[in-house]
């Protein structure tokens, strides 16, 4: 088994220093839960950390893999022009996960190139790279696809992670709902606190079959970001003897922000 380390992550840009100096103090539990995470990250040392995102080239009929050779992180669109992280990608398991499946009859897979990679995945990596120099990554894209058909994807990302000969670590980035404060994004709707219990409650207790059955209105009604990369992750988890530790949960500007380490 080379899967070391996964967890769930929040990314609102907020969370980075040069942006958010109004802000931070407001989310002392999520800034400090992610300085947490960063240190069991560390000592699993991972070889390659994948990171599914909400957020880029989100496709109508298929899931994506950015196979640039390199990235950047940077946070130019939120005002902070000085901040800006580089990552090499790791096509060795961009590879192995493509070479089971050529003929994409597995799961819809679409290749893509883009080397300035969204904030779903900058933001984690901001925080959880702090000292893992040189460590490539492999950025994930969800789809519009049924919640049935994410936790497929994660079950064809476990079985090729597992063939994988090196240590793998992977990030689920998302939000949860976006309605939670009349001053919200998404504006306020009572199914949004509603949402957020429920979805902790299913990840907690590893619910797999919950997580995929929820009701869609409660989900639209949410205004939720993150779901889809959460399934993901439980596909990539299967089989695997894991238990959660939630870190913490806040929503001061109305965006459920969950932190969680898989420990296994």
């Amino acid at each position: 088994m080379s899967l070391e380390f996964a967890c769930i992550t929040p990314h609102p840009p907020i969370l980075i220093p040069t942006i958010g100096k109004k802000h931070l103090d407001l989310v002392q539990k999520t800034k400090i839960a992610m300085e947490e995470l960063e240190k069991e990250l560390y000592v699993r040392r991972p070889d390659s950390i994948v990171v599914i995102s909400p957020h880029g080239n989100i496709l109508e009929d298929a899931f994506s893999i950015n196979i640039a050779p390199k990235f950047v992180c940077d946070f130019e669109q939120f005002g902070d022009f000085s901040t800006s992280l580089k990552f090499d990608s790791d096509f060795s398991l961009i590879q192995s996960i493509r070479a089971h499946d050529e003929n994409h009859k597995s799961v819809p897979l679409a290749l893509i190139t883009d080397e300035r990679v969204d904030h779903g995945v900058s933001v984690p990596l901001f925080y959880l790279t702090q000292h893992l120099e040189d460590v490539p990554i492999v950025p994930v894209g969800f789809s519009m696809l049924s919640l049935e058909d994410h936790y497929k994807f994660g079950l064809y990302l476990h079985n090729q992670i597992c063939r994988y000969d090196k240590r793998v670590a992977v990030i689920a980035s998302g939000d949860l709902s976006h309605c939670l404060t009349k001053d919200a994004p998404g504006g306020y709707t009572k199914q949004g606190k509603i949402f957020d219990r429920k979805l902790i409650d299913l990840i907690e207790n590893r619910d797999v079959k919950g997580l995929i059955n929820l009701d869609e209105g409660l989900i639209n009604q949410a205004g939720e970001c993150g779901l889809r990369s959460f399934i993901i992750l439980m596909g990539i988890l299967k089989d695997i003897d894991y238990q959660v530790e939630i870190m913490s949960y806040e929503g001061p500007f109305g965006v459920g922000y969950l932190v969680a380490n898989i420990k296994f």
